[in-house]
């Protein structure tokens, strides 16, 4: 027979890499902790963690296991709110990973906002570009941009149609020559976004058997959107982004739309999760009102 307690301490020690890191969370002894890990891997029949004195790291049916566990977990704590708020109040904790521009600049506001039409919701927010791992890590939903990779998750679409659009700020366009042709991108400084060390330096523009791809050059790169955008604004080059990225920036004249006549590579914004049971009434309640201030943007 599982015990919950033992779940929990398997799930924590994973998370924290540390049994006693998570006894201390836990308000328990190492020694309970450890003992609860040895009767896990015992009722399983599978050893779960590999041990020694100095590192503890998962086992391959560790990692395996460690997204049921976390599942399992989920389910219980979704139960326990349900019985205690009533199901259909939108409550209880969303751990949401999302991209760092979009993050900083909409969706903490938008989520502030939802907040407090809704006070009994919680959030835990991971704000980065790198794709986070839905399967091992504490997250519940992730936002991300692009189309879906992995079948296997669920995408609950916030703005499908999103495009990325070619920007600079009025102060270079002031020292440049103006953008006549696509092909007149080699001959500016572009401000390029980098992920997993791989900067994205092919840039994308047309639909279908009109699509052109050019190799675009700069002298400033990062892995992290808000500051491309940033040095867009500062009129340090032309940069190539999603257009909720750019909405405020480009309200308010910071920033300028070039070659508006040409269809940006496509950057459809999902919600996404692991399984659909995971699509709770608070999940679908968060996708209504993103959706909402998605299209306002």
């Amino acid at each position: 027979m599982l015990r919950l307690d033992d779940l929990t301490v398997f799930v924590r020690t994973a998370d924290s890499g540390s049994l006693s890191a998570a006894a201390r969370e836990l308000a328990i002894s190492p020694a309970l902790a450890s003992a609860a890990l040895k009767r896990l891997e015992a009722a399983l029949g599978w050893r779960l963690l590999a041990r020694t004195t100095r590192s503890l790291r998962l086992t391959e049916e560790g990692a395996n296991y460690l997204r049921h566990a976390r599942e399992a977990l989920r389910l219980l704590q979704e139960g326990q709110e349900a019985l205690q708020q009533g199901q259909d109040t939108p409550g209880g904790l969303l751990r949401i990973a999302m991209p760092s521009d979009l993050g900083r600049n909409f969706l903490v506001r938008w989520l502030d906002e939802f907040q407090a039409r809704y006070p009994r919701v919680s959030f835990q927010l991971s704000v980065s570009d790198r794709v986070s791992d839905l399967y091992r890590q504490p997250v519940d939903l992730a936002i991300r941009y692009g189309r879906l990779d992995d079948s296997s998750l669920v995408a609950l679409p916030l703005a499908p149609d999103n495009r990325r659009v070619l920007v600079a700020a009025p102060a270079y366009l002031q020292r440049h020559a103006a953008l006549a042709t696509l092909d007149d991108l080699l001959q500016h400084n572009c401000l390029r976004f980098m992920v997993d060390e791989v900067i994205h330096d092919r840039w994308q523009f047309g639909q279908g058997s009109e699509l052109q791809e050019l190799h675009v050059q700069g002298n400033r790169s990062a892995d992290d959107a808000d500051v491309v955008r940033r040095w867009a604004v500062a009129g340090l080059g032309i940069a190539y982004k999603s257009r909720l990225d750019l909405a405020d920036d480009i309200r308010a004249g910071r920033l300028l739309v070039l070659l508006p006549h040409l269809a940006g590579e496509a950057a459809p914004l999902n919600m996404l999760c692991m399984h659909r049971q995971h699509i709770t009434p608070t999940v679908l309640q968060l996708r209504d009102f993103l959706r909402e201030r998605c299209m306002q943007a």
